[in-house]
């Protein structure tokens, strides 16, 4: 591997690492962005368009205490996600974890830019 490219690798690997850390601590309570994270009803959406993503690689899948109850949890929500609109649809990052923007930002932007192509045909009676 390149200079450049073990650069590039390193400073990726401390991304995903810091934003992991980040989350984890929100978790147990250190909120210092002052984040609200809220559980309630969410009411329908109608039929615009949605795409949840959901990642191909388990996320903390090394921590078998509470890896696999996450992943369940994770994918309750999703489906509850998915079932806010009728034009829902589900895609998979397949070389993802968690943090899907940063280990496969390509599929992030396709998804944005079907959704929003999706709902300007929407918009135009299409």
């Amino acid at each position: 591997m390149s200079a450049d490219l073990l650069h590039q690798h390193r400073g990726e690997e401390r991304c995903r690492a810091e934003l992991r850390a980040r989350n984890l601590a929100i978790f147990r309570g250190e909120n210092p962005e002052k984040l609200v994270i809220t559980d309630g009803k969410v009411p329908s959406a109608g039929n615009i368009p949605v795409e949840v993503i959901q990642h191909g690689k388990q996320y903390l899948a090394a921590v078998p205490e509470y890896g696999p109850r996450l992943e369940q949890a994770w994918a309750a929500g999703q489906r509850k996600w998915l079932a806010l609109s009728s034009g829902s649809k589900l895609s998979t990052a397949t070389k993802s974890g968690h943090y899907i923007y940063v280990d496969q930002p390509d599929v992030a932007v396709q998804a944005i830019e079907r959704v929003t192509a999706q709902a300007a045909r929407q918009a135009h009676g299409e």
